[in-house]
C-alpha cells in the first residue's frame, strides 16, 4: 500500500510541476521553454547530488577535499561553486536578474565538469526575458522535489521523463525531433535486449534509447557497466537535452565533441556496434550529403540512396555500423517496406537477399506525436545462424512478420499507447521463434504472425509489409450450423427488402401530393 501511495504521491508533483511551468508559455515559445524547466531540474539535482555528496566528505573528516573536483567526480558527482548551487539560486529567486544568476551557475557547472561540455543553455535565460514572478514561482516549485531521498526510486529521471512526453505532445510534430514514445522505446528493447556491449543511435534525440536500454539492463539484474553508449544529433538543442538526460541519471555516453550531421560529419567512423536502436526523421527529404556521398563507403554494395527521401539513407547508415553478430531495430515510415522510387527498391531487395532483415512489426497508427500515420519497425541482423550458446535457431533465409496494428488503446483523443502486456506478448513471440525456450515454442498466428522464407518473400516482389503475409486472424466458430445461419441471414435481408420497397412507395406517393410524380 505505501508503494503505491508514494508513486501517487510523485505524480501528483510531476503534473503539479507541470501546471507552474506551463505559466511560462504566455512569454515563452513552446519549443524553448522546456529548455528553461529541464536546465532547472537538471541543477536541482545536481546541487542535491553534490550537498549529499559533501556531507560524506564532511561525515569522514575529509573537509580539505571539500573544494577538490576530483573528489566528486570519483562518485560520479558534478562539483559546484557556492554560486552554483541551488541553495544561492532559491534564495535570489525573486530578485530581477535571477535569470543572469542561473545562466551563470550553468555556465560554471559546465566549466569545472568536463562530461558537461556542450550540455547546458548558454546564455538562455537572459536572453529570453522572463517574467521574474513566473520564473520565482517555477524555482519555488522545483524546490520542494528531493531528488536523493529515495535511493530506490529514479524520482528525476521519472520527472524528467515525464517532461519530455509532454513536452512532446504539447510541440506536436516539433516534439519528435526530441523524443521517441516509451512503448515504442520499450518493445525495441525488449526485441533485441541490450545486454552487454556496444550500444550505438545515429539520431539520438533526447537520448530516450539509451536510457531504455541502461533500464533493460538493471530490470533483468545485468551489469550496467557491460554497456558502453555512443550517438549523434544534429540539432544543437537536442544534444544539449540528450546530455543532461545521460547525465540525470548517471549514464556515460559519447555522443561528440558537438552536434553535427550524421550523414556528413559522422562522430564514429570506426565504430561497430553490437546494438543499434533508432528513430530516425520520417521521409527526410534533401537530405544533406545525397548528393556529396554518392561514393561513400557506407553505401558499398549497394545503390546510392535518393536525395528525395532519406529513410534508406539511414538504413545503410546503420548496417554498415553493426558488428559480425550485431542487431538494429529502429523504426521508419510505413512506405519504407514496398517503395520502389528511385533505388529504394533494389536497396531493399538487395538487402533482403543478403539476409539481412531478421523481423518485421507493422505498428498501430496514433503511437507518436509527430504524426498520426502508423510506422512499422524494422530489425536488421547481421547474424541468424543457429547459437547454442544462446539457445537460437538456424532462421537463415527466414523474416518474422508480426501484425500489430490492432494493438495499444487510446490514451487521449489522438494518442495510442501499446500496454506493457501487449510489448511483452510481441517480445515473447519473436523470442520463441529465435528459439528460446523460455519464451515457448513458436507458431504462426494467422493475422498476427508468420515465419517467411527468403523464396517467398521475393513471390512478393520484395514488399515487407507484414499484413501481407500474416493473413487475415481466424474467425471463432459460434457453433451454429451453416444451413441455420443461412436461413437466418436470408430472412433477416427478405424483411429488410419488404421494408425497402414499402418505403419507396410512401416517398412516391409524398412526391405525388407535391406535384412530382412521373
Amino acid at each position: 500500500m505505501a508503494k503505491k501511495k508514494a508513486v501517487k504521491k510523485e505524480k501528483g508533483f510531476a503534473e503539479s510541476l507541470w501546471d507552474t511551468a506551463n505559466k511560462l508559455r504566455g512569454s515563452v515559445e513552446s519549443s524553448e521553454y522546456k529548455h528553461v524547466v529541464l536546465s532547472l531540474i537538471f541543477l536541482k539535482f545536481a546541487s542535491d547530488k553534490f550537498e549529499e555528496r559533501r556531507a560524506e566528505l564532511i561525515a569522514e573528516g575529509k573537509e580539505k577535499y571539500l573544494d577538490m573536483v576530483e573528489f566528486y567526480a570519483m562518485k560520479n558527482v558534478f562539483y559546484l561553486t557556492e554560486e552554483s548551487r541551488w541553495s544561492h539560486i532559491s534564495s535570489m529567486a525573486k530578485q530581477d536578474d535571477i535569470a543572469i544568476k542561473i545562466d551563470s551557475a550553468l555556465h560554471t557547472v559546465e566549466k569545472n565538469n568536463k562530461a558537461l561540455k556542450g550540455a547546458l543553455p548558454d546564455n538562455y535565460f537572459s536572453r529570453l526575458g522572463l517574467d521574474v514572478s513566473k520564473l520565482a514561482a517555477l524555482i519555488d516549485t522545483i524546490s520542494n522535489i528531493d531528488t536523493v531521498a529515495d535511493k530506490s526510486e529514479d524520482v528525476v529521471g521519472r520527472v524528467y521523463e515525464y517532461f519530455l512526453g509532454k513536452f512532446a505532445a504539447s510541440e506536436g510534430k516539433g516534439g519528435g525531433e526530441f523524443y521517441t514514445p516509451k512503448g515504442v522505446v520499450n518493445l525495441i528493447a525488449e526485441m533485441i535486449e541490450p545486454y552487454k556491449g556496444k550500444i550505438y543511435d545515429p539520431c539520438c534525440g533526447s537520448g530516450g534509447m539509451f536510457v531504455q536500454s541502461i533500464k533493460f539492463v538493471e530490470n533483468h539484474h545485468g551489469n550496467t557497466k557491460d554497456i558502453s553508449i555512443y550517438g549523434q544529433e544534429s540539432i544543437g538543442a537536442t544534444y544539449k537535452l540528450a546530455k543532461m538526460n545521460l547525465a540525470i541519471r548517471g549514464i556515460s555516453g559519447n555522443l561528440g565533441e558537438a552536434p553535427a550531421d550524421t550523414f556528413l560529419k559522422d562522430h564514429h567512423p570506426d565504430l561497430k556496434a553490437d546494438y543499434i536502436m533508432a528513430n530516425p526523421p520520417f521521409n527526410l527529404k534533401g537530405w544533406r550529403g545525397a548528393d556529396e556521398l554518392t561514393d561513400d563507403p557506407r553505401w558499398d554494395g549497394y545503390e546510392t540512396p535518393p536525395a528525395n527521401n532519406a529513410n534508406y539513407g539511414w538504413i545503410l547508415h546503420m548496417i554498415s555500423k553493426l558488428s559480425q553478430n550485431g542487431v538494429a531495430g529502429f523504426v521508419l515510415a510505413n512506405g519504407s517496406m514496398s517503395t520502389s522510387t528511385n533505388s529504394e527498391g533494389e536497396i531493399r531487395k538487395k538487402i533482403i537477399e543478403n539476409d539481412l532483415v531478421d523481423c518485421m512489426i507493422a505498428l498501430p497508427s496514433q503511437l507518436f506525436y509527430t504524426t498520426q500515420i502508423p510506422v512499422c519497425l524494422w530489425f536488421i541482423s547481421r547474424n541468424k545462424k543457429a547459437d547454442n550458446t544462446r539457445g537460437f535457431r538456424d532462421r537463415q533465409g527466414e523474416t518474422l512478420f508480426i501484425d500489430a496494428r490492432k494493438m495499444g488503446s487510446l490514451v487521449d483523443r489522438v494518442h495510442r499507447e501499446l500496454s506493457d502486456e501487449e510489448i511483452a506478448e510481441i517480445g515473447r513471440t519473436y523470442h520463441a521463434w529465435r528459439g528460446e525456450e523460455k519464451d515457448g515454442v513458436y507458431e504462426d498466428k494467422a493475422g498476427f504472425c508468420k515465419s517467411v522464407t527468403l523464396e517467398e518473400i521475393k513471390s512478393h516482389s520484395y514488399v515487407l509489409t507484414p499484413g501481407r503475409y500474416v493473413g487475415a486472424e481466424a474467425l471463432e466458430d459460434d457453433g451454429i450450423p451453416f444451413e441455420e445461419k443461412m436461413t437466418e441471414l436470408s430472412a433477416t435481408l427478405y424483411k429488410q427488402m419488404q421494408e425497402g420497397a414499402e418505403l419507396d412507395a410512401v416517398i412516391r406517393r409524398n412526391l405525388e401530393v407535391l406535384g412530382y410524380g412521373e
